[in-house]
């Protein structure tokens, strides 16, 4: 086979932009998406260099699916490139939560709008199981992968330990077996024969690392320095035009230390959000906050972008800039709720991103890494079963209508291989039938 061709800034920009809008289903979901389309058809990634990466992505705090995408972005066009790629996967969900966050301060609920949400919600359940299923057979290689996977299910699921316990714990037994068991955490996903059916890569298995993504202390404290200085003035920004114990300001330092502790995804940082937004500062209500998770569940993107709701509501209620201007309060609060959750993801990027390729083919930094992603398929199957007890089993009882919806999303998804945005209009057409046909 032809080794592929270059890929152009606009190409990789196009693609960016098209799964910011397609990116339904959670991160498991949307790296199956990305394996799909960049390991298998488009081959701008080996498997090897998709899953190094991903191991990586998954170690950091914050949306590992977002972090994917800048590393991938950043190995393809340095630094542009990554900054380009992370943008254009986030922004479409900021938008569409913005305009949904003002539509459900402004209009309310309509009956509409419940029946449409009942029918995505299973649709959403059957996208992580079905992209969950997918991952963990490419990841699972073997026993001793599955059984840190079954360990970290139970130990998330059952005993609710901490997730950076269950990193921990898998790095070192990655450590350990990079000793004792060597060709069990050996780095890949796929059978041989699998890379070869998919070909070869622009960047390839072997393929030498760019100048860019080399090691370089000076690279790394610039990097740092930087993302920090943004920060910094970012807040100080907001300190300035209204004090520092105002709203924003207040935002801006929460959801630093949100982004800083988000390890396992959105839902495991949630209860934080809730304590600081909804107790401490009251920028919302308990009730306004599930509201804005079910909203959050049913648009592309990350799940931790429930943060602009949030954001967004805090900046209403607070009416900022007076009661005249509350849509412009309610922007000004999403914009810097997200900033400063989703710029520490780039920094760890973009600073980190030539470590990791350094340490590509060494074992003894490939081996926890394998073993943490392992570990970390179990905690997203931990997930679709917390997604089906909220969505199948809702107030205790079981849902027959939103079972047979998720039974026939699942169907369609495994056997006739259904895209997400149509399974999702389908999903929630059926929704919407089956609240008049019960009202």
């Amino acid at each position: 086979m032809h080794s592929p061709t270059p890929v152009t800034f606009r190409t990789a920009l196009l693609y960016w932009l098209k799964l910011g809008f397609i990116s339904f289903g959670g991160p498991a979901g949307q790296i199956a998406l990305m394996h799909t389309e960049l390991v298998e058809r488009r081959r701008w990634i080996s498997e090897q260099r998709f899953l190094h990466a991903l191991n990586y992505c998954m170690l950091l705090p914050g949306p590992e699916a977002t972090q994917l995408a800048v590393y991938i972005g950043w190995l393809l066009h340095r630094a542009p490139g990554g900054i380009a790629a992370g943008l254009l996967f986030i922004l479409p969900s900021l938008v569409l939560l913005i305009a949904l966050s003002w539509i459900y301060l402004a209009f309310g609920h309509l009956a509409v709008v419940a029946g449409i949400m009942d029918g995505i919600k299973p649709a959403v359940v059957a996208i992580v199981i079905a992209a969950a299923w997918r991952i963990g057979t490419r990841t699972l290689r073997n026993g001793a992968l599955a059984a840190i996977a079954l360990a970290a299910f139970l130990a998330i699921a059952v005993f609710d330990l901490p997730f950076p316990l269950i990193v921990l714990a898998a790095a070192l037994v990655g450590l350990a077996g990079a000793r004792l068991s060597p060709q069990r955490f050996q780095p890949g996903g796929a059978h041989p024969a699998d890379r070869r059916h998919y070909g070869p890569a622009l960047i390839d298995d072997d393929s030498p690392t760019p100048e860019h993504a080399r090691f370089s202390a000076r690279r790394l404290a610039w990097a740092v320095a930087l993302g920090c200085a943004i920060l910094l003035a970012a807040w100080l920004l907001l300190a300035a035009l209204a004090g520092p114990g105002g709203v924003l300001a207040r935002m801006g330092w929460f959801f630093t230390k949100a982004a800083l502790m988000s390890f396992g995804g959105a839902y495991a940082v949630l209860p934080y959000v809730v304590q600081g937004a909804v107790e401490q500062y009251g920028w919302l209500s308990a009730h306004q906050m599930i509201d804005g998770l079910a909203l959050g569940e049913t648009t592309p993107g990350p799940l931790i972008m429930i943060v602009a709701f949030v954001g967004f509501v805090g900046g209403w209620t607070h009416a900022l800039f007076g009661p005249a201007a509350l849509p412009l309060a309610g922007i000004a609060g999403a914009l810097v709720a997200a900033l400063f959750t989703f710029l520490p993801s780039f920094v760890f990027i973009l600073a980190g991103g030539p470590l990791v390729e350094s340490g590509r083919g060494n074992l003894r930094l490939t081996a926890p890494l394998t073993a943490i992603s392992a570990a970390v398929s179990g905690v997203v199957a931990s997930l679709a079963v917390f997604f089906g007890q909220h969505v199948f089993f809702a107030g205790g009882q079981l849902r027959p209508a939103a079972l047979a919806i998720g039974l026939a999303a699942g169907v369609a998804l495994l056997r006739y291989r259904v895209g997400p945005i149509k399974l999702i209009a389908a999903c929630a057409f059926a929704g919407l039938v089956l609240s008049y046909w019960h009202g």
